[in-house]
């Protein structure tokens, strides 16, 4: 990292010392919607492997939920 860079960096890094708790909380977290993931408020499966097996028929492999990505 070249020397504007690093100045760059640690303004932005005090900056962030200077904000609220609450500002900090605001903006750490990115939701983003997960395709079917998100469709329903909840899901129920009788065993471990009804649920991979589901996992892996219905959800996008991006997320990471199948057996192999």
């Amino acid at each position: 990292m070249d020397r504007t860079g690093r100045e760059d960096w640690i303004r932005d890094f005090e900056a962030a010392g200077r904000r609220t708790l609450e500002d900090r909380l605001k903006y750490a977290f990115i939701r983003t919607y997960k395709p079917v993931l998100d469709d329903e408020p909840y899901r129920s499966f009788d065993s471990m492997d009804e649920y991979r097996r589901w996992c892996e028929e219905k959800l996008p492999s991006w997320l990471g939920y199948g057996r192999t990505i």
